[in-house]
């Protein structure tokens, strides 16, 4: 008997229907697989260094050879977007942040710019500058988190060290600006939750000083190193017709030669008045995506400088007093304003009824936030549309006809975040 007929003759003896079954695994029950032919049902993960968190990929192999496999999600599940309907829509930043860890700023950004067009108001100038900037730093920190990881997974040991540590430096910049390294609650409804501190400027020069350099040796590491190559070009291989029928976003349909972000495509914030390219590949391989997250680094570099350049004085977030607390020095001297502090922080700002959908572009694709307003301070319902949730629907496909050897290389240049699948 097979290592397929015996796992199912367990099951089936121990009492489970064959409907709850895989469709190979029904076949073998059937009869329709010959027992001889060796196919055998294997677990990776949910607990493997390789998956990127708490992810269960379910493989049928025939050898070495993948012949199907089925992402199985849910063990990381927080119930985030029901929680968020218990929340005011000022605490409301404090839940979202933690859906993307490796990238919370763009989580925060996506619900508040939902959240700012149900209100209907407009932030100043300065904050919509601050956000940009710190989201691009986000993206380079999430990147340089891949190309660590990414070259761990393939035996690039090295990396993981040189990766950490340039992302390293983000994260300092990030604990000067909001006191904290990830999960920041700093974008929010109305503007940034503080001004950039003193010396932010050479926080941020450092920074952009010192990446160029580390990023050509990335190069010369990965990029040109024949076994790298080996490993990485051809393998897992998506057209874009086919990423689009997915609903793949991100460096995962760039990879495909489609020049599609939402920067460019469809501007928010102030991305209409600075310059920069959409990197793109060619095969939609392994290797593409790669090289994708390596050069945006790059591009996002740009950014940043001209966000340094071109940083505009003014308020960091709305005086409306819908949505912002009186001055501080005002508390102690009107009670009408310790009335409307209290208020805000307690009770939570009303939204006027309706619905708004926001998208961002995040380091894994389209980013976006749907809210329902019934006009109370907490959301009626809120849905996140998680570019990992979505492009684990490729993994599939980019596994199939591949060698389980592969598997490791392609989950991980799908990079996805199972704290934002099982939200």
């Amino acid at each position: 008997m097979s290592i397929a007929s015996r796992q199912v003759s367990a099951r089936l003896a121990a009492g489970e229907s064959i409907l709850r079954m895989s469709e190979a695994e029904a076949e073998v029950v059937e009869g329709v697989i010959d027992p001889e032919d060796e196919t055998m049902i294997m677990n990776m993960g949910p607990q493997h260094p390789s998956t990127h968190g708490v992810l269960r990929i379910l493989l049928e192999l025939n050898g070495e050879n993948v012949l199907r496999s089925k992402p199985i999600i849910g063990y990381l599940h927080t119930g985030m977007e029901k929680t968020a309907e218990s929340l005011t829509y000022v605490q409301g930043a404090t839940n979202v942040t933690r859906m993307d860890y490796a990238s919370p700023l763009f989580n925060e950004l996506a619900f508040s710019l939902a959240v700012e067009e149900l209100l209907g108001i407009e932030i100043p100038e300065r904050a919509t500058w601050i956000r940009m900037m710190m989201t691009e730093l986000n993206r380079m920190a999430s990147h340089l988190l891949f190309l660590a990881s990414n070259g761990m997974d393939l035996g690039a040991v090295g990396m993981m060290l040189y990766g950490w540590k340039e992302r390293e430096e983000i994260l300092r910049f990030f604990e000067t600006v909001t006191g904290l390294r990830m999960n920041h609650n700093y974008i929010r409804p109305g503007g940034v939750a503080a001004d950039l501190p003193d010396g932010w400027e050479d926080g941020v020069a450092r920074i952009l000083v010192a990446l160029p350099k580390r990023l050509e040796e990335f190069d010369t590491l990965m990029t040109g190193q024949p076994i790298w190559r080996d490993r990485t070009q051809g393998v897992g291989l998506i057209t874009t017709p086919e990423a689009v029928a997915l609903g793949a976003t991100g460096p995962i349909l760039r990879s495909t030669g489609a020049a599609w972000d939402l920067r460019r495509d469809q501007p928010y914030l102030a991305y209409d008045q600075v310059d920069f390219d959409v990197v793109v590949g060619t095969y939609g391989d392994t290797f593409d995506r790669y090289a994708i997250r390596l050069n945006e680094i790059r591009e996002s570099m740009r950014i940043v400088e001209q966000c340094l350049e071109m940083m505009p004085t003014g308020d960091y977030r709305t005086q409306d007093p819908k949505v912002t607390p009186p001055p501080r020095a005002r508390i102690d001297e009107s009670m009408e304003a310790l009335i409307h502090h209290f208020k805000i922080f307690t009770e939570g700002f009303h939204v006027p009824e309706g619905e708004a959908y926001a998208a961002v572009e995040s380091p894994r694709g389209e980013l976006g936030c749907y809210i329902v307003s019934d006009g109370s301070p907490k959301p009626l319902r809120m849905h996140i549309r998680a570019p990992s949730f979505v492009n684990l629907q490729t993994v599939p496909h980019m596994l199939t006809g591949g060698m389980i050897a592969d598997a490791v290389a392609i989950i991980s240049s799908v990079d996805p975040i199972m704290g934002e699948v099982d939200r």
